[in-house]
């Protein structure tokens, strides 16, 4: 991970007290393995797979789930399809299961099943550990009951979907000490139907969910303002988690943690990603669940007590979303393949490849992060040791800093003092790190930046 430079004024010397091993404590470095990662993702596959999934005229929630050729059943079994082939190529290490339930809702007025197709590359050492990535599968047109009309969903969501199976297919042929899951979802555009099926699936199968990048309009570099720009992407996340408890709010409101959820922590971790191995493509953090009055399926996840994030792209053309396939007045309307930026596309691909894969190699982020320092000219951070550290970082910035401006490596501990540094002017975190040097994301204390899971909130 890339590390600002440690600037602090002599007043506020870096000393940190801890017990040290003899050797020199572990540090994060850039990975040579990522830095291959991050020029993998082909364009030529991301454009076949957008082809293939254009080709089924709609994949609308509500539309045909028995032909071979049309709607979203023939998708999902070509998705299906795609994703056994890649377990194929490398020995069967995917396992891919269909999970589903039968919703009625406002834009469901009929009893529907809504099916994702999951693909699941289990972990080596921390199978329970889980990074999800997802995209959407269905398609709409102006009318989101309209379940008969052309939707191709090239950008809104093949790309995602696109997106997320090259990540697979890369993926695949890596070695990951955390489970990577790869996940198509449906009804989406009808409520996140999708995204709750796989939540609660998570939930059944007593995942650690670490994270969930959604990748939910990825391929488009034209806004519709007449902006070209291929080198940005927005990540939206959540400020406090969704399911806070009114008691953790009020530790909260007044020790802080207003911008630091393990969401934001994730963000972070992505424009760290970003800066290091894609300096081509900038990471624009956006302090915000979803874009204005709109969601996407990152948020039945974080409904659930999951981190999440959502990964879309920098300019939005709504010409091209949610419209029926038309021209008027000189402006063509329609999400059609013609709208996507392949090129940009296998960027923003790499960088949730890379993060993927730095994510499933580095240790669990800490548990227990504490800190205290009342009273005191120096600060204590304490935390709880994790499976496969070998180290671990104290970060800390200033209290209105966007990212985390200096760091010190402390050895294999579980707490350091930050001599000279008063807590009261400060925001403290902890990552750990792995003795090949993949670091974790940090973890702000306390519940308010905890990864393991939220307790679902408490009835009123």
């Amino acid at each position: 991970m890339r590390y600002v430079p440690l600037l602090l004024p002599l007043a506020l010397s870096l000393a940190v007290s801890t017990a040290y091993a003899d050797e020199a404590p572990v540090q994060p470095r850039a990975q040579p393995s990522l830095l291959a990662l991050s020029t993998a993702p082909s364009e030529a596959e991301l454009h076949a797979t957008i082809a293939k999934l254009v080709s089924f005229g709609t994949r609308h929630t509500l539309s045909d789930t028995t032909s071979d050729k049309r709607g979203i059943g023939a998708a999902r079994r070509w998705v299906k399809s795609q994703f056994e082939a890649i377990s194929k190529e490398c020995g069967g290490c995917i396992e891919v299961v269909t999970p589903s339930q039968v919703f009625t809702g406002k834009r469901v007025p009929q009893p529907t099943e809504v099916m994702d197709v999951v693909a699941i590359k289990r972990g080596k050492t921390d199978p329970k550990r889980v990074i999800v990535m997802t995209g959407h599968l269905d398609s709409r047109v102006t009318d989101v009951m309209n379940a008969k009309s052309d939707a191709p969903g090239a950008n809104d969501d093949a790309s995602g979907v696109a997106a997320l199976m090259e990540a697979a297919r890369l993926l695949s042929k890596q070695d990951n000490d955390a489970t990577l899951v790869f996940a198509a979802l449906s009804g989406e555009e009808q409520g996140l139907y999708g995204g709750k099926v796989l939540a609660d699936y998570a939930v059944q199968q007593g995942w650690q969910v670490q994270a969930d990048l959604n990748n939910d309009i990825v391929g488009n570099s034209h806004g519709q303002n007449g902006v070209l720009d291929n080198t940005t992407v927005r990540i939206f996340s959540e400020g406090t988690k969704s399911n806070e408890t009114p008691e953790q709010a009020k530790y909260r409101a007044y020790h802080g943690g207003e911008v630091d959820s393990p969401s934001r922590n994730v963000a972070r971790y992505m424009e760290q990603i970003g800066s290091t191995y894609l300096p081509d493509l900038r990471v624009h953090m956006v302090y915000r669940t979803d874009r204005y009055s709109r969601g996407g399926d990152q948020v039945p996840f974080l409904e659930a007590g999951y981190p999440g994030v959502r990964v879309t792209e920098g300019h939005e053309d709504y010409t091209r979303q949610h419209q029926d396939l038309r021209t008027d007045k000189g402006i063509k309307y329609g999400d059609t393949i013609d709208g996507v930026d392949f090129r940009y596309l296998a960027r923003v691909t790499a960088l949730n490849t890379v993060t993927m894969a730095a994510l499933s190699r580095a240790p669990a982020p800490p548990s227990g992060v504490s800190t205290e320092g009342a009273l005191a000219t120096d600060t204590t951070v304490h935390w709880k040791k994790v499976p496969g550290a070998a180290g671990y970082v104290v970060h800390w910035r200033d209290t209105t800093a966007p990212q985390w401006q200096y760091s010190r490596s402390v050895g294999d501990v579980d707490q350091a003092v930050i001599k000279d540094v008063v807590i009261d002017d400060w925001f403290f975190g902890v990552s750990a790190v792995s003795a090949e040097g993949y670091e974790s994301p940090v973890v702000f204390p306390g519940d308010a930046g905890s990864f393991e899971r939220s307790p679902a909130p408490k009835s009123p």
